[in-house]
């Protein structure tokens, strides 16, 4: 499974990724936007959410896709989309970039195709993001891809990396409503 954009490829993780991850989580700014990632964040750390990904493809509950950057083939973040339910036709999403690609609309861009790909392929209604109601550029990021702020969970998740206790808010993105957010979008 490969989706693929102008700068970017949108595809399954590899045992062979494990460096690049490093690079990317190993940052402190990066892991501790990340519930799940500990910090320091080393190779054994990548290798253990790499053979746990991977395998979850196969399930197609849970699809990371590494977000690889063409011109220099090199895996600069993940792109996910999590407790796909079928039958409701619902899923969240999750992102994370490496700190040296900050603020070059890489997360956008890939968010767009992720979006098609739900709502397309998979059929599904609706998408939802938790954010951290600290962290400004991922919340602008749901608010220009067209997700609707619907509230705010109040002290809801504890970040692995610092200790610390969070709001995050509630994106939703309703696939009917995505159609008229991706025409502003795709110009």
């Amino acid at each position: 499974m490969i989706l693929e954009t102008k700068r970017l490829i949108l595809r399954k993780p590899k045992m062979s990724d494990v460096d690049d991850i490093v690079e990317g989580i190993g940052n402190y700014d990066v892991a501790k936007r990340l519930l799940g990632a500990p910090y320091p964040y080393g190779k054994q750390d990548a290798l253990k959410w790499l053979k746990k990904t991977i395998k979850n493809w196969s399930k197609k509950e849970k699809m990371h896709f590494l977000i690889e950057l063409k011109s220099e083939k090199k895996v600069i973040g993940c792109m996910s989309l999590n407790e796909i339910n079928y039958f409701n036709g619902v899923a969240k999403t999750g992102s994370w970039i490496n700190k040296k690609y900050w603020r070059n609309g890489y997360i956008t861009e890939a968010k767009i195709v992720v979006n098609d790909f739900a709502f397309n392929k998979l059929k599904l209604r609706r998408l939802e993001s938790l954010v951290f109601t600290d962290n400004k550029a991922s919340n602008a990021t749901q608010k220009k891809i067209g997700y609707e702020l619907e509230g705010v969970k109040r002290k809801a998740v504890k970040s692995k990396t610092t200790g610390k206790i969070y709001d995050e808010n509630i994106y939703g993105l309703l696939k009917e409503d995505w159609v008229k957010a991706r025409r502003k979008l795709i110009k």
